[in-house]
């Protein structure tokens, strides 16, 4: 077994990760609803490319790290998941970056696909909605070595990251045709 790589403190986790959770929630919210003119002298729908690169690599690293973890490589599965952790943060990032310099970015497809592209949309804007509080505790978990607590959780925050990921490479390569230049 691993030993704990933080120590113990419940409390001050669950605030940590409660406001962590809320401030990412209202600033993803909030800026998605401005928008940024500005002649950045490139392509600004390159956060977008980079976005749907980062969820592809965060998809791979959870399969790397369910497959670390069931063959008992406890320290690889770590690393692989801190590391899934921090590219989901750079996403973030880039993610707020499209949304401030892009806008939004209107569906043109037609037939099947159309109902399709929305309901892979909706179901992925809800999980990403609520899954940050479900990875930042699945972690605490582990870095407190409280590993039947982190299973547990676990179980329930790998499906939907997983989902949430790979929804969301689907969903640019759905959108990205109605990119316009800008």
């Amino acid at each position: 077994m691993l030993e704990a790589m933080i120590k113990k403190n419940d409390k001050l986790a669950r605030v940590l990760i409660g406001v962590v959770s809320f401030v990412v929630f209202a600033a993803v919210v909030f800026l998605s609803r401005v928008k940024i003119t500005a002649d950045l002298g490139f392509d600004v729908h390159v956060f977008a490319k980079i976005n749907a690169v980062i969820n592809s690599m965060v998809s791979v690293l959870l399969l790397a790290g369910l497959i670390a973890v069931k063959q008992g490589k406890l320290a690889v599965h770590r690393n692989i998941m801190i590391t899934a952790i921090i590219l989901s943060a750079i996403f973030l990032v880039s993610y707020i970056c499209h949304h401030l310099f892009a806008g939004d970015t209107k569906f043109g497809g037609t037939g099947l696909i159309r109902p399709i592209y929305f309901f892979i949309l909706v179901t992925h804007i809800l999980l990403a909605a609520i899954i940050l509080p479900f990875i930042l505790f699945t972690a605490y978990r582990a870095l407190v070595a409280e590993f039947p607590q982190h299973k547990k959780l676990a179980r329930i925050t790998w499906p939907i990251w997983f989902y949430v990921a790979t929804t969301g490479v689907i969903v640019y390569l759905l959108i990205s045709p109605y990119y316009s230049a800008g």
